[in-house]
């Protein structure tokens, strides 16, 4: 009796550098080598110690430039071109870690979006981010969850469902009834641990960051804050778009090897989805709670800011008059207060006029602000740095007033005006005023 015939297997070969090629990018292919056979050298290039190369190809795949390739014997060169003309199978040799990366995240499936709320009050981001979460779970081909963690918040789950959810996984107990960073982490943790979401969004706000940073910590993944993009990739992955380096440049971040992947959005920089009255799901009830004693903080009182004496929430505002370096002093905001009046906005302002003591701190927009999305933002002596343009770049319609005609921020706006913004503003309010007295009269 005659033993079957063994499925020849592909070389894997061992890789080799190309000369002339490498650009010394900061030993990616060395990051990457699986059996540390990869040494560099003072110039940055990489020494392939080829008997202990397993051809795994991570090296050649990671390179930004194709310096390196698979190197292949003349015998198995040989081999491989009798494979290409046998009709016969080719038995894959199976990298057992990429294999068990695959399995791992296999597990993990469902977009979520975590429902903040303060006293049953919901926050506005958490239906922005079920709008660009429905968008994420369609391209994942996976539901989309909501995660309600309060007291009495029942009502929540029909507002999410209102919003995109399909099903709402609700954690509710007076335990919960205000946020203390242990009992809200606990909770996550737990639906986390015994659902396993594939990709979890939360605001980054106060509450928010708080929260994520924990999370993330605790089951061990990563985690990107202050998205101003999310898309996903070929390969299932998250990619997180957020200023980086101070704002200059955009990064595009990825966690291809942890689940779930986690991202936090500043409110206003995703558009609000239209809520579909009487939209239904399913809710999945967890009885899930920690034993108070183990709880080290207690909430005595909620101060909310909005309450204090001449506070503004510039994040709700239709109408936004900012100013910038440009106004020259704090005294000339007024003529911005008196624009701002006859619109019926506020009054926003830069960094750089926060930074020196024209406006308080609660009025900046920008990167280290806060993110508007108005229906007209009035731009006034503001250069337009990218920091401050990641604030309101998503506005409406976008007016600029500025001297300097090759100032940045025209190039975001609607309309531009070149000129002194102490002639233009009070023309601009006056011929405002006097079209309100003419459709009163």
């Amino acid at each position: 009796m005659t033993e079957p015939k063994q499925k020849p297997k592909k070389p894997r070969g061992v890789a080799q550098l190309l000369a002339g090629v490498c650009i010394a990018c900061g030993a990616r292919c060395q990051s990457v080598c699986p059996v540390n056979c990869i040494e560099m050298t003072d110039d940055g290039e990489p020494i392939i110690d080829a008997p202990r190369c397993i051809g795994c190809q991570k090296c050649v795949k990671v390179c930004p430039v194709q310096a390196l390739e698979m190197y292949f014997t003349p015998e198995e060169q040989q081999i491989l071109a009798e494979l290409a003309a046998s009709a016969a199978p080719v038995e894959e040799e199976i990298d057992p870690e990429a294999a068990a990366l695959a399995k791992k995240l296999a597990a993990y499936r469902g977009v979520w979006v975590f429902v903040e709320q303060t006293e049953g009050e919901p926050a506005k981001v958490s239906w922005e981010l079920l709008g660009v979460g429905k968008e994420l779970a369609a391209s994942l081909g996976v539901e989309l969850c909501a995660m309600v963690i309060g007291d009495q918040v029942e009502h929540l789950c029909t507002e999410a469902f209102a919003h995109g959810a399909s099903k709402v996984y609700l954690l509710d107990h007076p335990l919960y009834w205000h946020y203390r960073t242990e009992s809200y982490v606990e909770a996550c943790c737990h639906l986390i641990e015994k659902y396993k979401p594939e990709v979890i969004l939360m605001g980054a706000t106060g509450m928010g960051r708080d929260l994520a940073g924990a999370v993330a910590t605790r089951v061990g993944t990563g985690l990107t804050a202050d998205c101003t993009g999310l898309a996903i990739d070929d390969k299932r992955n998250l990619m997180q778009t957020r200023p980086a380096f101070g704002g200059n440049i955009m990064a595009t971040i990825m966690c291809d090897k942890f689940r779930p992947q986690m991202s936090t959005v500043r409110p206003n920089v995703m558009p609000m989805t239209e809520r579909v009255e009487g939209a239904t799901g399913t809710i999945i009830r967890d009885p899930f709670t920690v034993p108070e004693e183990s709880i080290l903080t207690k909430v005595i009182e909620i101060i909310r800011d909005s309450h204090g004496k001449g506070a503004v929430d510039i994040t709700g505002a239709e109408f936004i008059v900012s100013g910038g370096r440009g106004m020259m002093g704090p005294e000339n905001f007024a003529m911005l207060q008196e624009l701002a009046d006859e619109l019926g906005g506020v009054v926003g302002a830069s960094r750089s006029a926060v930074d020196a003591g024209w406006m308080p701190g609660d009025r900046q927009v920008g990167q280290t602000g806060k993110t508007v999305r108005p229906k007209i933002y009035i731009a006034c002596g503001i250069s337009g740095a990218i920091q401050h343009l990641v604030g309101m770049q998503d506005s409406d319609l976008v007016i600029a007033i500025n001297r300097d005609k090759n100032a940045p921020i025209f190039e975001v706006a609607t309309y531009g005006i070149v000129g002194d913004l102490f002639q233009v503003i009070p023309a601009i309010t006056k011929t405002i005023r006097a079209l309100k007295h003419k459709s009163t009269v």
